[in-house]
């Protein structure tokens, strides 16, 4: 259904000259949409970034270049952004990407019928607050088609983080064709979607059009949805993958040991964290207890034996590592792990459970060999320590978010976040009130004045007062961060472009082979 033409695209490739490699990518899970307004996991993110451009895009080293524009300005003190398309933007169906392509992407991703959850990320848009809260059309947007090639984005207050929300799937134009069919609408990134079989394979090709074809070494792209790490590695070790997503829990040293030189291993904005629903009758209405199930967990033997993979222990929202801004770390991470569980025990008590009043929590994760090893361990850890009898719970990965984004049967669940821009707010912005990916429902009066006098602030007191709100989320245990991310892949060594980052954005627009000598 999806097949594109080989013989075509064998006969255009060769007439520009480029290389005709294949390379083999896993992907995680099955990718909850391939819409750039539904898309919220990783792997559908991954793969829009391969099928779609945004004005911005990144570089081999996961940094920030012009995409679909050709260069922009910085007016109106950091309020106006006014971008230049480039003179050779196309859609896959020859049509040219104009402003009005953006225009009309933007307005139906914050309307009511499409209600994008990952809309949110472009809060710093004028009016964008109000049309979330239906109080105004999506027309009243800040956004403007000046010319065909010209567009301009009003803000609010300056954001320079802007820029990176602009290479999100949820910043994408849309072609007028298909708006609601991503399997078939025309695509404006470097490669092309020519097949897919659901649960096994998505096959990618080069897309001719694209404005830099003559630098995508690759002639196509085949990932593989696999959500259970073992599974992945198997394959890679078997030869039917070039790059995995991740690598299994407990095998980092036989791995460093035995493909030490496919190993990589890096730094990454991220934390894993489980979230608590605070619609949940017991666990919404007890700090005490919350905290309680945070300090009986010891992180060090969850990084290092359970994990073992270089994560290091969580103990904030923000991880480590955003220049200017030093994360709010709970109190508690500087006792002894003896200390913590002692004052594990009695919170626990203050909260009105214990031997008389057991207590029984259920654990949600989305189905992956990782996720259960975490679970298994923190509800070994709960039992041990307060004497909580916990049930797993294991879902696929579309079930899970469905199930945590009601917070009906949920009451523990496995979260965390991936930065989507290199700040703090990127991570705080989800325990707003009003923010849709806000799976906690927590609804922080001092919170939200906090991030408030933060959206008006500069410099140092806004990134004060960014820390002020982290520590009123640390201070309530709305989440319970158990590891900060570090990106892991097993890559062969004749995969040329990928480029260990922070942001571990890898685009399959920069990978090659290196080709034998004959």
């Amino acid at each position: 259904m999806f097949r594109f033409s080989y013989v075509f695209l064998a006969v255009l490739l060769a007439s520009q000259g480029l290389p005709a490699a294949e390379i083999r990518r896993g992907l995680g899970p099955e990718p909850d949409s391939v819409h750039i307004h539904q898309a919220q996991g990783l792997a559908s993110v991954n793969l829009l970034r391969d099928l779609r451009e945004g004005l911005v895009t990144f570089d081999e080293a996961g940094e920030l270049v012009p995409g679909q524009a050709s260069s922009w300005q910085v007016l109106d003190s950091g309020k106006r952004y006014r971008f230049t398309l480039r003179p050779d933007v196309l859609w896959s169906n020859g049509d040219p990407v104009t402003s009005l392509d953006f225009v009309r992407a933007w307005h139906r991703a914050f309307s009511p019928r499409t209600a994008a959850p990952t809309a949110g990320l472009l809060k710093d848009v004028v009016n964008a607050g109000k049309v979330l809260k239906r109080e105004a059309e999506p027309e009243s947007l800040g956004i403007s088609a000046v010319a065909p090639d010209v567009l301009d984005i009003v803000l609010t207050k300056p954001a320079p983080w802007i820029l990176e929300i602009l290479a999100h799937p949820v910043s994408f134009p849309l072609h007028e064709d298909s708006m609601d069919d991503p399997l078939r609408a025309p695509v404006n990134g470097p490669f092309l979607l020519s097949d897919w079989t659901p649960r096994a394979s998505i096959k990618l090709t080069r897309n001719p059009r694209f404005h830099s074809v003559s630098s995508v070494q690759a002639e196509a792209i085949e990932y593989f949805p696999i959500e259970e790490p073992s599974a992945e590695l198997s394959r890679y070790r078997a030869g039917e993958l070039d790059i995995t997503e991740t690598i299994p829990a407990g095998r980092f040293r036989w791995l460093e040991s035995n493909l030490g030189e496919d190993l990589r291993i890096h730094p990454y904005l991220g934390t894993f964290w489980l979230g608590i629903n605070f619609r949940d009758r017991a666990l919404g209405y007890s700090r005490e207890l919350r905290q309680a199930l945070s300090l009986a967990i010891n992180r060090d033997i969850l990084v290092k034996t359970v994990l073992g993979a270089g994560e290091l222990p969580g103990w904030s929202v923000v991880p480590p590592g955003i220049t200017g801004y030093e994360p709010a770390r709970l109190e508690q991470s500087s006792m002894s792990q003896q200390q913590r569980e002692a004052e594990a025990v009695r919170l626990f008590r203050d909260s009105g459970f214990g031997a008389d009043e057991p207590l029984l929590l259920e654990l949600r994760y989305n189905t992956s060999g990782i996720h259960r090893r975490v679970a298994v361990a923190v509800a070994a850890m709960w039992k041990q320590v307060l004497g909580v009898n916990s049930e797993l719970i294991n879902e696929e990965w579309k079930v899970f978010i469905n199930n945590r984004s009601m917070g009906v049967v949920t009451q523990v669940f496995r979260g965390g976040w991936i930065a989507d821009y290199a700040d703090p707010s990127s991570f705080l912005d989800l325990f707003l009130a009003d923010n849709s990916l806000n799976y906690t429902f927590y609804q922080g009066s001092d919170f939200e004045l906090l991030m408030k006098s933060a959206a008006i602030a500069t410099g140092r007191s806004r990134m004060e007062l960014l820390h002020q709100a982290e520590s009123r989320l640390m201070k309530d245990m709305v989440v319970i961060p158990l590891y900060y991310y570090v990106s892991r892949h097993l890559v062969r060594p004749e995969i040329t472009g990928f480029t260990d980052n922070v942001r571990d954005v890898h685009l399959s627009r920069y990978l090659g082979v290196i080709s034998e000598s004959p």
